[in-house]
């Protein structure tokens, strides 16, 4: 089974609805009112955080119990990830939250920023 993390950080006093966000980074566009991010060094802490884990490419990665793949654009990270442990979730999520970028997960339409827009 596999599951989207998805990150992005907001510009200060700004915010919008984390779905609508979600469904244009996805596609690729660039959002006024976002931060663009550091991503040659998140990718660098994602090795780091993932050294015992199969390195396929920059973006792709495989371990004993499951695989990830990472999209990015200058302004978000996702990682699709499948058949992964929960602990391993949450180091990306730890990793991500380092660069003030909380979690929105996409099943549930929740961005863990204790707003639920």
């Amino acid at each position: 089974m596999g599951i989207d993390l998805n990150f992005w950080k907001y510009k200060e006093n700004t915010t919008f609805d984390a779905q609508d966000v979600y469904k244009k980074l996805s596609d690729g566009a660039y959002i006024d009112g976002l931060v663009h991010l550091p991503i040659q060094k998140i990718l660098k802490d994602v090795e780091i955080a993932f050294k015992s884990w199969i390195k396929e490419s920059e973006y792709a990665y495989e371990g004993e119990h499951g695989a990830f793949t990472i999209y990015t654009t200058e302004q978000f990270v996702r990682f699709d990830c499948y058949g992964m442990r929960q602990d391993d979730l949450n180091r990306i999520i730890d990793v991500m939250y380092e660069y003030g970028c909380p979690l929105y997960d996409s099943q549930i339409s929740v961005r863990f920023d204790g707003d639920t827009s």
